[in-house]
């Protein structure tokens, strides 16, 4: 029986991967508990590197061409099997492909902001993410830190794997090189050529990798400290506190009085008209109703009517002159929940 089960015992010729997906890292070869012949040959294409593994330690490693497995070529696998003499039987070894060219376009991002420290805010909190292009360099290391034995690893399995890694890297890089966080904004560009010699040490280091390209598209702080920076930046603006106020009350006006912001815009409205028709000649004291003509109004420059005292001028009803104000025919300002109408804009609609 063992002599039967030795014959049909079949040998490993030729040893090969055609790479027809775009997202494989790297591909162990199936031996289905065969052998490799002694003499076989070894196809190594372009952007390939096969590694050779025995009894789990790394062997000998071939790049793109034809090899012809001997002892003459397979110095490392010849020591780890403590072979006396010439290779002359079949053995076995894992062999992995793994991919070298350059693997571009992949997103990296903080699931969960980095705390850093920032010369404008002290501590702070951001986020970022953008793209990567890498490839593999060291191939041995590569695969024990990152693909394991894992017998088809792919770049979606990649991405898990690496990116908390990668943003633990970027973190140190982005703390090393003690760029403001409100100057980021304004380097994204050179922030990712900037971060490259600090962040491929790291990963050719730990993982056998090297990051040919590293952008940052976007980095963000939390956004109690955007509320903070964006009134910074309107103080900053207004200059003047005076004119400030001034705006504000405007803002509030137009809202309707809707707010403390819009009481304290008719407030300051209702004032500065008493204070006006104060400073008028004769006084409020000489005027019989304000807003209706008379000896007196006619001497006032400035006058406001209720859309009341409009009705009774023009004898149509107060709904028709809200009417009016509220189509825009009529021009008025609301303060508050009143209308009130100048002078001017009364001739006018008259006309």
């Amino acid at each position: 029986m063992a002599i039967i089960d030795f014959l049909k015992k079949q040998f490993i010729d030729v040893i090969e991967w055609t790479d027809d997906s775009r997202d494989t890292l790297a591909w162990r070869f199936p031996d289905d508990d065969r052998e490799i012949k002694n003499g076989a040959q070894l196809i190594v294409r372009e952007s390939q590197a096969a590694q050779f593994v025995y009894l789990g330690e790394f062997g000998d490693r071939f790049g793109p061409g034809r090899h012809r497995l001997t002892t003459d070529n397979i110095p490392i696998l010849t020591n780890l099997r403590s072979w006396k003499y010439a290779l002359e039987s079949p053995f076995k070894a894992d062999v992995y492909f793994v991919v070298t060219r350059v693997f571009t376009g992949n997103k990296w991002g903080t699931a969960n902001p980095v705390m850093m420290r920032d010369a404008d805010f002290g501590v702070v909190r951001l986020r970022a993410f953008g793209t990567y292009d890498f490839r593999i360099v060291d191939v041995p290391r590569f695969l024990k830190e990152v693909a394991g034995t894992d017998h088809h690893f792919r770049l979606d399995e990649f991405a898990d794997t690496m990116r908390s890694r990668i943003v633990s890297v970027f973190s140190d890089a982005l703390a090393s090189a003690k760029i403001p966080a409100l100057d980021v904004a304004s380097r994204y560009g050179e922030l990712g050529e900037a971060l490259l010699p600090v962040i491929n040490p790291a990963l050719g280091q730990k993982y056998g990798l090297e990051m040919t390209a590293f952008v940052v598209e976007n980095v963000s702080v939390p956004p109690e400290v955007e509320q903070a920076i964006d009134k910074r930046s309107s103080m900053a603006a207004v200059g003047n506190l005076n004119d400030y106020v001034k705006y504000q009350m405007a803002q509030g006006l137009g809202q309707g009085g809707s707010g403390i912001a819009g009481v304290g815009a008719e407030m300051a409205v209702g004032m500065a008209m008493a204070q006006q028709m104060m400073n008028q000649p004769g006084g409020i004291a000489t005027q019989a109703t304000p807003g209706v003509a008379g000896p007196a109004a006619a001497a006032v420059p400035f006058e406001l009517y209720t859309p009341a005292q409009i009705a009774q001028k023009l004898g149509v009803a107060e709904s028709d002159v809200v009417a009016s104000l509220e189509a825009g025919d009529l021009k008025g300002r609301r303060i508050g929940t009143q209308w009130r109408v100048t002078r001017d804009a009364l001739e006018a609609f008259l006309k």
